[in-house]
């Protein structure tokens, strides 16, 4: 029960700071948009994107915690959130331009630095997370973690294994009351609130 409690505080604090550190991209119409691609599974590329820039979050801390590394958790965030900004269904035949595996990078980049003001960690993160599939190792720490917290993410999403819907509850949460879609009455208990938005928090 205790280690329960404590993954779910875990949880709601990296939820937080997840939106915090992603806000403006989070809230765009353009990376909205992402939630009408499936990614892995029945995992929509919006979903995808948070779990990876959840687990990001984690091993950014882990390595400052205990190595005493220091990462750049608004570019990894921001990194992580744009990274398979590459905006088609890749499951469509022709969709991709060449193998999605190989190009997507590329074309995520793309999309990302015409929407999006970036900065050198961020496009490094976006073109280079699929590496070995590119040919270029990611340059930056950053780029780093976020290769390695999207492959566990899409191993744990094609197997069907639930590793962030807290996550994605609570930043659609966030959204909803973000874009005026819901309040929180000054007597309403966080539990009631949440309870209550259950429905408009899974848009």
């Amino acid at each position: 029960m205790a280690v329960q409690f404590t993954k779910r505080i875990t949880d709601y604090r990296l939820a937080k700071e997840l939106f915090n550190r992603g806000k403006s991209i989070i809230l765009s119409q353009e990376a909205q948009a992402t939630k009408e691609f499936t990614q892995h599974g029945e995992t929509t590329v919006f979903e995808h994107c948070l779990a990876v820039a959840k687990f990001s979050l984690l091993i950014a801390h882990f390595l400052e915690r205990t190595l005493k590394i220091d990462i750049d958790k608004d570019s990894l965030v921001r990194g992580a959130l744009l990274h398979d900004y590459f905006l088609y269904d890749w499951h469509v035949k022709g969709a991709s331009e060449g193998v999605h595996g190989f190009t997507h990078p590329r074309v995520a980049l793309k999309n990302a630095d015409r929407d999006f003001e970036l900065n050198d960690i961020e496009r490094d993160i976006i073109a280079k997370h699929m590496f070995p599939l590119t040919p270029f190792p990611p340059m930056y720490r950053e780029s780093l973690i976020v290769s390695i917290a999207d492959k566990w993410c899409a191993l744990a999403e094609t197997f069907k294994i639930d590793v962030s819907s807290y996550i994605i509850y609570r930043v659609n949460f966030n959204i909803a009351l973000a874009e005026g879609m819901y309040s929180i009455n000054s007597g309403d208990t966080l539990t009631e609130a949440l309870s209550d938005h259950k429905a408009v928090a899974n848009i």
